[in-house]
């Protein structure tokens, strides 16, 4: 059988890029790496919503304590970093390749940061035994919190072996790889550009910039651990724990970014109509950079430290609302008056535009000091994170890479149908998930709980939020098949040459709705109710 007809050759070179310039192949091995690690991410989290409900049901637990809490704290390290960071560096460093047409360099750097950055994730996880018995050492069982000094010797009963703090240093050192080769060719695009950067590239380095300011206080925490670990210096678990969540909560606007950069570059596009205030955009990513990184007590809210601190961290909290609403407003004046074409693409990014705004009116109650004294360290701050990430980060996730396979690939996605199906289930699933952390936060169940009082306040939150776990799960295996169905079978893109703008607005077209109209819709509705009203009379 000669290669061309072979489809494990024609995966492979679809998958790899084998036949395309480097940077598309390293773009295309960094999103192939951030679906593996958020795909184990989402079984982690599968794991503990299974435990959970499991109990809630039968009081039986299904796994370990060690296997629960550290399949929770990998899923948070796998779905954030592994998958929504390294795959939003790969589609700024795609896209800002193909927008800004610059001359890629220093392609050793590029690559050994993509090696580092993967290897990390392997240690943080610990050895797999498989023979002569199964054996799951579990690093991440040491919290997600990150609560120092846990794991370490002579100040913590539970020791953990230095790889997990020495992952943690490679993924640093990768992700400032990544954001420094980034900058570096922004640096050499503005020695020869007379025009502004693009509204989608000024976002690309804003959060470049934010990534390596935010990640300056984890890298040092990590780094103060592990000269500990082995020693070397003494440690003050507070100031640790403050100099963690400088990216604690930065991480939030990190993996955020892409999804606003998205709007900013997708809607206007998709609505035929320029940005309202082009000013306005470029101020609000300033403001972002300026207030994202400066609220790390905003999570330690209920530590004994100075309440003028605290105060102070609410009010700076509040202020990256600003950015947020001139955001809003700026895209909806964009819209207004425009006609909406339904497609993959556009309700897709739509979806991220409304889901930022249900889910960041949770995140300013939160930064209330009051109301975290209620909600502090329960449910309800999983569901708040976890709604912007279903409905906000990850919709323009699937609105980005609508058209970035098939530039990449240049085939066309084999079925829309199977699009749309995977949109509705997806929706459900997560809508469900959020439903029920939000129930249980409110009623007063701690996170991390893995058996609880058997209440209808808890165990029935618990059971909806984990069938909408197994919905937004298969649904996603739908979408996972249909990109793989796509690189064996999709047929031509015939993109080839068009400008990136072309580009999307040409698939756009393809991936168009082909089902009913909402009026259609809306008049067999009220048929079939009229006519259930008539049987019943």
């Amino acid at each position: 059988m000669s290669s061309k007809s072979n489809p494990l050759v024609t995966l492979i070179n679809a998958v790899f890029q084998l036949d395309k310039d480097w940077v598309s192949r390293v773009s295309m091995a960094m999103i192939v790496m951030s679906l593996i690690w958020g795909i184990l991410g989402i079984i982690d989290a599968l794991m503990a919503r299974i435990q959970e409900m499991m109990w809630g049901l039968s009081q039986t637990l299904v796994f370990t304590s060690q296997e629960y809490y550290g399949g929770i704290t990998l899923h948070g390290v796998r779905d954030l970093f592994g998958f929504a960071v390294q795959l939003e560096v790969a589609i700024f460093i795609f896209l800002s390749y193909k927008l800004l047409n610059f001359q890629p360099r220093a392609k050793w750097f590029l690559n050994i940061g993509f090696i580092l950055f993967n290897i990390a994730f392997m240690l943080m996880e610990g050895p797999i035994v498989a023979f002569p018995t199964f054996n799951d050492n579990y690093f991440g069982a040491t919290g997600w919190y990150y609560l120092n000094p846990i794991g370490i010797p002579n100040y913590s009963e539970y020791v953990i072996s230095p790889l997990w703090f020495i992952g943690y240093e490679l993924m640093d050192i990768g992700v400032y790889i990544y954001v420094i080769w980034l900058i570096y060719h922004y640096y050499l695009v503005s020695r020869n550009m007379k025009e502004k950067l693009p509204i989608f590239a000024v976002f690309a380095l804003m959060t470049s910039l934010m990534i390596a300011i935010g990640w300056s206080g984890e890298t040092a925490a990590n780094t103060w651990d592990i000269l500990a670990y082995f020693g070397l210096v003494g440690l003050d678990p507070i100031a640790n724990q403050i100099a963690f969540w400088i990216l604690g909560h930065s991480i939030v606007y990190i993996v955020w970014m892409p999804a606003v950069a998205s709007m900013y570059y997708l809607i206007p596009l998709l609505a035929g109509k320029p940005l309202y205030s082009d000013k306005m955009g470029r101020v609000a990513a300033l403001l972002y950079l300026i207030f994202s990184n400066n609220v790390p007590i905003h999570h330690l809210y209920m530590v004994d430290l100075p309440v003028s601190v605290k105060i102070m961290q609410e009010v700076l909290t509040y202020a990256v609302v600003v950015p947020s609403m001139m955001t809003f407003f700026n895209l909806w004046a964009t819209v207004k008056g425009a006609q909406f074409k339904p497609n993959l693409i556009s309700v897709w990014i739509s979806i991220s535009f409304a889901g930022a705004i249900a889910a960041g009116v949770t995140g300013i109650a939160n930064a209330n000091i009051s109301f975290d004294s209620i909600i502090h360290n329960s449910m309800w701050v999983p569901g708040h994170f976890h709604a912007m990430i279903f409905w906000s980060i990850v919709p323009a996730g699937f609105a980005t890479l609508y058209y970035m396979v098939p530039m990449l690939t240049g085939r066309m996605w084999y079925s829309n149908k199977l699009g749309w199906i995977h949109m509705v289930g997806y929706m459900i699933g997560t809508a469900m998930v959020v439903v029920g952390f939000d129930a249980l936060g409110l009623a007063g169940l701690i996170r991390r709980a893995e058996i609880y009082p058997l209440i209808p306040a808890y165990v029935t939150p618990e059971v909806v939020a984990s069938v909408g776990a197994m919905i937004a799960d298969f649904a996603t295996l739908i979408w996972l098949g249909n990109l793989v169905i796509t690189l064996l079978k999709g047929r031509s893109a015939n993109v080839e040459g068009l400008s990136v703008s072309d580009t999307v607005t040409t698939i756009a077209m393809q991936l168009g709705y082909e089902g009913p109209s909402l009026n259609e819709i809306s008049n067999k509705l009220t048929t079939a109710i009229s006519r259930i009203v008539k049987i019943k009379a």
